[in-house]
């Protein structure tokens, strides 16, 4: 019989089984390249803005860990490639995601068709039944150049019954 207790010679077993978190959340973000995507990431992950980014080849990732009312929350966020080429490799990620970030690019009208007509389909066919989505749409500091009007984004989530948020990883909104 182990006993539980510590000794010189033995490490307290009961601490072999502490975890630095109360839940784990693996969520990923989906969409065409160059809609920022990893911009998004970093961003969040507290790094700072880079105005030229290198295209993700295959997947990456990083932790956050969060508090939400007294539980410690650790996020384990996938950025995937926006190209077809690496769809074999990344949907061998999407595997035991709670939830994905489909992301467009407000000047991009293409990146945004996508989310319905390629993103939504292929995470269905990926991920666990009921996975839950969000719609994000960045690049909101470039209004001028905007393509895709807040409402038609507003309606395409509520035909899905997403939710829909923009953001500017530039300006940290």
């Amino acid at each position: 019989m182990v006993s539980q207790e510590s000794t010189p010679n033995m490490p307290d077993m009961s601490s072999l089984n502490c975890r630095s978190y109360d839940h784990l959340f693996k969520l990923i973000i989906v969409g065409d390249s160059c809609v920022g995507k990893t911009s998004i990431l970093q961003r969040f992950h507290g790094e700072t803005y880079l105005p030229v980014s290198v295209p993700t080849i295959g997947i990456d990732f990083r932790i956050r860990t969060i508090t939400i009312e007294n539980k410690i929350i650790k996020l384990q966020i996938w950025d995937t490639s926006g190209q077809e080429k690496y769809d074999s490799i990344t949907t061998s990620y999407y595997r035991g995601a709670l939830g994905v970030l489909l992301v467009y690019d407000i000047t991009n009208r293409k990146s945004f068709d996508n989310i319905k007509s390629r993103w939504i389909k292929h995470i269905n066919d990926h991920t666990r039944k009921g996975v839950k989505m969000v719609i994000i749409g960045n690049k909101c500091d470039l209004q001028m150049k905007r393509e895709v009007n807040s409402e038609i984004a507003d309606a395409l989530a509520i035909d899905y019954g997403l939710k829909h948020f923009e953001t500017s990883a530039k300006e940290n909104i």
